[in-house]
């Protein structure tokens, strides 16, 4: 259940787009790195997020994956994301028509 009451199934949740897990490793320290990446996405993504998941995982792990579709993977993409790089991979899941702001014309 969400803070909002709602369940996974509920009419809410059906209406929006996204789930976002990111599995992390809690022994490297990167707690902090994630839920800065989180709070990016549910601000960015509040109208089409249904949750982020912050997920603690094995040594080294960082993933991001939205509905099911792993984005990002530190150890194959080479290191973290920058937020503005999350953001896109997530809105091309989840909201390909949406404009992320004046950096966007810039790609």
């Amino acid at each position: 259940m969400s803070d909002t009451g709602e369940q996974p199934g509920s009419a809410r949740a059906n209406d929006l787009a996204g789930r976002v897990v990111v599995e992390y490793c809690p022994r490297c320290g990167w707690l902090l790195r994630t839920t800065w990446l989180a709070q990016e996405l549910l601000t960015t993504f509040s109208q089409e997020l249904f949750e982020v998941v912050l997920r603690p995982s094995s040594s080294g792990t960082f993933r991001v994956s939205v509905n099911g579709a792993l984005v990002w993977d530190r150890r194959r993409d080479g290191g973290f994301p920058q937020a503005a790089e999350l953001k896109r991979l997530v809105r091309d899941q989840i909201a390909p028509t949406k404009n992320l702001g004046h950096g966007e014309n810039l790609r």
